[in-house]
């Protein structure tokens, strides 16, 4: 399908990187009493300097989560001192005025970590997101083994919050909303996340209870901020499944600065240790580039760019799997003819402009554009037997089908297009008056979209036609009886649809810091207004609106033990996105309401020493009453919705997380989560909801070798209880309720870092010119657990009996890497 809209040319240069270290960074503008800039103003702590330019502007990298006294001194004015505590790759804005008349010494510690706390949101190390051991890197593994937050499969990076599905998550860089492509349907079709882990200087998580200036979604906010770079650097890796480049620079003035990423990803190595013996070529690569523009210490332009190209290829040969059990053992065969093309293109392409009209009121303006082309392609024809498995140890056939109880084929057709442009132009403020914050913001966003979709299924069973199950037709007795209905496809849908919305929505909030006697309190409420239309071919939908209030109150008792409580809630909407407003059958309902959620959230912080190292205890108890509820079945990760507003449903649960220094100098986490959700459609009473996962234990561990310290070791290990996605997709979900089995899986990695001892090292070393060297060895599912994302439904034509077989994610895999870092 061709578009008809030109977009935008990307340019690429000025290619650059930097090592990830356990740094912040402060900058701001000096300014004298008359609010002029300083200029050749010494800004020292113990082991940094800089000076400030002649706009006054200055950029320091100070150690993190510790203590450091920054002092500005210049000849003719009086020195300033200042504390502060920041997390690691923070970036805090810090505007001192320097005087003429009295020396100022501030005993006030500035802590960003408090405000985190206070607002919900978890904060992730870079580091250790580069470091995780997992078969799909990047933030959304780590995302998995936090309490709350599940995915059962390690093929795809989209992941389900505490009860919502993969299309109720917000994600942000830059402040600029992101998007994941529509047509995807398996995990191993997805190729890149849009997120490029080596371009990140600080991730911020929250499971719910978020505030007004986020979107409008149920479930989740991942809020990502790309690093500005300091000076030139460079990082490669390399690895069995693909590999990456990234370098970055900075203009002598220090005022345009860009940061370059691309990456090449192949799956095979993953997908061909599945059960489907398979000719595989996957391609899939991108191309990511951010730009800032400093001309004064009032304004700042930057530019974020992306180009992605996925291409699917997939041409099935046979595939045998055992199921059944140890005494009645049985086998599936399975014997392929055909093939998959799949192709992903997507531009992205977004301009944002900060104005600091003075330090307390700062606009932000952000423009952005979208664009998709997807197709998905396949004709497979699948011919099958099921039989009983010999299991006579010393017999020659042993593991081999004796006697085949069904024998049947299968053919899948599709031929779907797609065609998306999603255009939003936003503007933000952000106002401090006294201790009060007003943050505002208005965005419009046009969607535009055109989609075809053809896609058939027939199946017979011993050479008789199966009819669908949702339609009334003359009852199949074959083969004791001839059919005389009509043949039909087992499914089939055939629609084509070119739809148009027009969005208008903003939020405004307030925010204070205060005291109550000793204690400390954080105040936040705000409102969201969403605004929205479906117009396009033979539709009219009707203009709609929702209002979201939110609140939230944290406080910090000035207690012995270091504990932050927080209460927040409101109302949370999300109105339909074009596939939310797709039904079964494809046609497109433009009058689907806005889902609603009304979500309380009551929390504890509490860090502590233990071992005379820090740790912290987050404990999140929460429920969800969710009313307009849009129906969908979740088929590996295809979502197809019901386009009616027809169900209530809820979601309640307990998420525990602890993390620290188990060993010293590292960071690890062990999380647990009970999570119950169900709905109620039509009112026939509740049910699981296909995201029901009852039970959650994650663990994240970094550890080394005590008498081999360059030697580090980093496993992910995870434990989700079965999913209610054992029932075929077309079935009716109160006549089966079927679970697939746990999902377990452990990641782990071993790496050699050759630059631990540098600073042993002589000057000149070969080595020193690296700020990492490091060699890897992952393995992925140490323990080579059977893990089943759907059920391949087979039916017996003589017993009228259904098989459920399991298609089972990737086996063992062993992985190499290598990794540096200029």
């Amino acid at each position: 399908m061709k578009t008809q809209h030109t977009l935008f040319t990307l340019f690429f240069f000025l290619f650059s990187f930097t090592a990830f270290a356990q740094t912040a960074r402060i900058q701001g503008v000096i300014l004298d009493e008359n609010n002029k800039p300083v200029e050749n103003v010494n800004v020292t702590f113990s082991n940094g300097f800089t000076a400030s330019d002649k706009n006054g502007y200055y950029v320091l990298y100070v150690p993190a989560n510790e203590n450091v006294t920054i002092v500005f001194s210049h000849i003719n004015l009086k020195k300033a001192t200042q504390v502060v505590n920041l997390n690691t790759n923070e970036n805090f804005e810090f505007n001192p005025i320097l005087k003429s008349n009295a020396e100022q010494l501030s005993d006030v510690v500035i802590n960003t970590k408090s405000r985190k706390r206070s607002q919900g949101l978890e904060n992730i190390d870079p580091a250790t997101i580069r470091k995780n051991p997992s078969a799909n890197p990047g933030v959304e593994s780590i995302l998995k083994t936090f309490a709350g937050v599940s995915g059962n499969n390690e093929l795809s990076s989209q992941y389900n919050v505490r009860g919502g599905n993969y299309d109720e998550n917000l994600v942000y860089v830059n402040e600029i909303e992101v998007y994941r492509p529509f047509l995807i349907r398996s995990g191993q079709q997805e190729g890149l996340s849009f997120t490029n882990t080596d371009m990140v200087e600080n991730v911020d998580f929250s499971a719910g209870g978020f505030q007004a200036k986020y979107g409008d979604k149920l479930s989740s906010v991942l809020d990502i901020t790309y690093r500005i770079p300091k000076g030139f650097g460079a990082s490669a890796e390399a690895s069995f499944l693909g590999g990456s480049v990234a370098v970055e620079a900075v203009s002598p003035n220090q005022k345009w600065t860009n940061i370059t990423g691309i990456r090449y990803r192949d799956n095979s190595l993953l997908v061909n240790s599945q059960e489907t013996e398979s000719n595989f070529r996957p391609s899939f690569a991108d191309v990511q580039t951010y730009f800032t523009y400093t001309p004064s210490t009032k304004w700042q332009w930057s530019f974020l760019g992306n180009v992605s190209q996925n291409k699917y290829s997939y041409e099935p040969l046979s595939r045998q799997t055992n199921f059944g059990t140890i005494s009645d053992p049985i086998a599936l065969l399975v014997v392929y003819d055909g093939k998959e093309k799949d192709e992903y293109r997507t531009f992205f392409g977004a301009f944002k402009s900060v104005y600091q009209a003075n330090e307390n009121n700062t606009f932000k303006f952000i423009g952005s554009a979208y664009h998709t082309t997807e197709q998905e392609y396949f004709d497979i024809f699948a011919q099958y037997r099921l039989g009983e498995v010999n299991t006579s140890i010393g017999s020659d056939d042993f593991g081999n089908v004796d006697f085949s109880e069904g024998i049947g084929s299968q053919l899948n057709h599709a031929r779907n297009d797609l065609d998306a442009l999603i255009v939003n132009a936003e503007v933000k403020g952000v106002h401090q008056i006294e201790k009060n914050t007003i943050e505002w913001g208005f965005k419009y966003t046009r969607e535009d979209i055109r989609d075809r979709i053809v896609e058939w299924e027939v199946i017979d069973s011993a050479g008789f036609s199966l009819n669908p199950p949702k339609f009334e037709l003359p009852v199949n007795e074959q083969p004791y009886n001839p059919y005389v209905g009509p043949l039909v496809p087992y499914q089939n849908v055939r629609a084509t649809n070119y739809v148009k919305i027009d969005r208008l929505s903003g939020y405004m909030q307030w925010s204070r810091k205060d005291e109550i006697g000793d204690h400390e309190v954080w105040y936040n409420a705000g409102v969201r207004a969403h605004n929205w239309q479906v117009s396009g071919d033979d539709l009219t939908g009707k203009s709609q609106t929702t209002f979201s209030p939110r609140a939230s109150i944290a406080i910090k008792p000035d207690w012995d033990k270091d504990m932050v409580f927080r209460l927040s809630g409101g109302l949370y909407h999300q109105p339909p996105f074009y596939r939310e407003l797709r039904d079964m059958n494809g046609a497109v309902n433009p009058d689907v309401k806005a889902q609603q959620s009304f979500h309380i959230v009551l929390s504890n912080d509490y860090s502590f020493k233990m071992w005379d190292r820090p740790f912290k205890l987050v404990s999140e108890a929460y429920y969800k009453s969710l009313t307009d509820v849009n129906p969908y079945t979740l088929e590996n990760v295809r979502i197809r919705y019901a386009a009616n507003n027809n169900a209530k449903a809820f979601a309640q649960g307990l998420d525990l997380r602890l993390n620290g220094e188990f060993v010293p100098g590292t960071e690890s986490w062990l999380s647990f989560g009970y999570m119950k959700t169900e709905e109620n459609i039509d009112n026939k009473g509740f049910i699981a909801r296909p995201t029901d996962q009852r039970l959650k234990f994650g663990i994240l561990f970094q550890d080394y070798m005590p008498n081999i310290p360059s030697v580090k070791l980093y496993l992910n290990l995870v434990y989700n209880t079965g999913l209610p996605g054992g029932s075929p997709s077309y079935a009716d979900p109160y006549a089966y309720q079927l679970r697939l089995r746990d999902y377990r899986r452990a990641d782990v990695g071993f790496s050699y870092v050759l630059t631990d001892n540098n600073a042993k090292r002589p000057e000149g070393h070969w080595l020193k010119r690296f700020k990492d060297l490091s060699f890897g060895f992952e393995i992925f599912n140490l323990f080579d657990n059977q893990n089943a994302i759907t059920n391949t439904w087979v039916r017996d034509v003589y017993s009228k009996n259904q098989y459920g077989v399991p298609n089972y994610l990737t086996t063992r895999v062993f992985n190499l890497k290598l990794s540096a870092r200029l």
